[in-house]
């Protein structure tokens, strides 16, 4: 799926819509975006944007969730959503000559819910078992620890899910003001990938979306630089997961990319220093990897790991090392352009899915405003110097600003752990 080309218009009503149309793709995928997520929630309602996500699934004017079901699989396509931090996404995907199938369905989730209390209720037994099941889900919680910990204080510590309580007391008439406030030009945008004709997605979303006006940004601040932090969370899985990580950049920044050659170098494939040196070295992990968890105005660079309570202390300590002897020493001879084909490697593959194209069109344009190829992507990383690495690194990879968070059983020596020993 090489030579893409990405067109930039807006509808009268100044509806962006951005499509990328893929040479000799079999499917067409198509999404709506909203600029509302967890990070623009007061605290009564907490968890709002995923429920509402979840709800406008249930009904709309004109179907109910089994008719739209029949649709869209009938028309060899799926329909799905997802809520962030900082939006929430409405997207059906279909073979090419069913194309249409997939913006109606779409549009008519996002401009025609009914969002009644009887929908409300029934979808709010579903959400309530998602968020008990990542909390019983260690490896993927531990993100929404470590996350909440990093931005205490900032609305971006408030995970996509919510707080199972206020969920459990929201109701329909509290959908359908956020709806009515929220889902509003100029908080709607269009994405479009894979065999798209540009004129018809433009049509489209002037008829879905041009009359949803009178809606207002959501006013965001950055937030401050995070100080280090340890923090303990008990847990019951017999494994304790680990994170360790650092406050970084937006993502308009122009480090950005170093940043993630940073965290590449670090801890991305199995020969990165961390896998090297904390498990096939030392034997004390089961996994480790690091990963840039990307946000408009801030970011976080984050190692993580899972082992045996009786690892732990030397698996962070270990990881501690590998980042000091990183910063004193610099790369390794071959190393930057190792990890430069292995980030390529991975956006190349990961592109030739439509769904994945689309989501990262989506993100991108909603977090930053880019309309970046693949092409341009892959030129970019190539652009990073071993200069840039270590200038990012020493910015960002301060002991002053590592926050670590355990979830897990625990044993005294981790819960009650100096952290002041992870020297860098």
């Amino acid at each position: 799926m090489s030579g893409s080309t990405i067109t930039l218009s807006s509808t009268s009503g100044g509806v962006p819509v951005v499509v990328e149309s893929i040479p000799g793709s079999q499917s067409a995928a198509f999404m709506i975006g909203v600029a509302t997520g967890s990070r623009d929630e007061h605290p009564g309602i907490f968890g709002l944007s995923h429920l509402l996500e979840h709800t406008v699934f249930r009904e709309t004017e004109t179907r109910n969730s089994y008719q739209m079901a029949k649709e869209m699989e009938g028309a060899g396509g799926e329909l799905n959503a997802f809520t962030g931090r900082e939006m929430t996404a409405f997207y059906g995907i279909t073979i090419k000559e069913t194309a249409a199938t997939a913006m109606d369905m779409v549009g008519d989730i996002v401009a025609n819910p009914k969002i009644n209390e009887e929908d409300t209720e029934l979808e709010k037994k579903i959400v309530l078992q998602e968020l008990s099941m990542i909390r019983n889900e260690p490896d993927s919680y531990i993100h929404d620890l470590f996350e909440s910990t990093l931005w205490r204080g900032h609305p971006l510590c408030q995970d996509e899910g919510g707080d199972e309580k206020i969920v459990a007391g929201l109701t329909s008439a509290d959908l359908r003001a956020y709806y009515e406030e929220k889902y509003r030009i100029p908080n709607l945008a269009v994405y479009a990938a894979g065999s798209i004709n540009v004129d018809d997605t433009v049509r489209w979303a002037e008829e879905t979306l041009d009359g949803m006006s009178g809606g207002q940004r959501n006013p965001r601040s950055p937030p401050q630089t995070p100080g280090s932090e340890y923090r303990f969370v008990k847990g019951d899985a017999e494994h304790c997961h680990v994170a360790m990580g650092f406050p970084s950049y937006g993502a308009s920044h122009p480090d950005r990319m170093a940043a993630s050659m940073v965290s590449a170098v670090l801890g991305s494939g199995t020969s990165s220093r961390l896998f090297q040196a904390v498990r096939e070295k030392k034997a004390l992990v089961y996994s480790i990897y690091s990963t840039v968890s990307q946000n408009s105005d801030a970011s976080s660079l984050t190692s993580y790991m899972s082992c045996t309570d009786r690892n732990v202390v030397e698996a962070m300590e270990t990881v501690a090392s590998v980042v000091s002897q990183f910063l004193r020493e610099g790369l390794e001879k071959g190393e930057l352009e190792r990890a430069k084909r292995l980030v390529k490697g991975a956006n190349v593959r990961s592109m030739e899915s439509t769904e994945h194209r689309l989501y990262r069109l989506g993100v991108n344009h909603m977090l930053n405003g880019s309309t970046e190829t693949l092409e341009e992507r892959l030129a970019r990383i190539d652009a990073v110097t071993e200069d840039d690495v270590m200038r990012v690194a020493q910015d960002l990879l301060r002991e002053d600003r590592l926050n670590t968070v355990v979830l897990g059983k625990g044993n005294r020596e981790i819960r009650n752990y100096d952290a002041s020993a992870l020297t860098l």
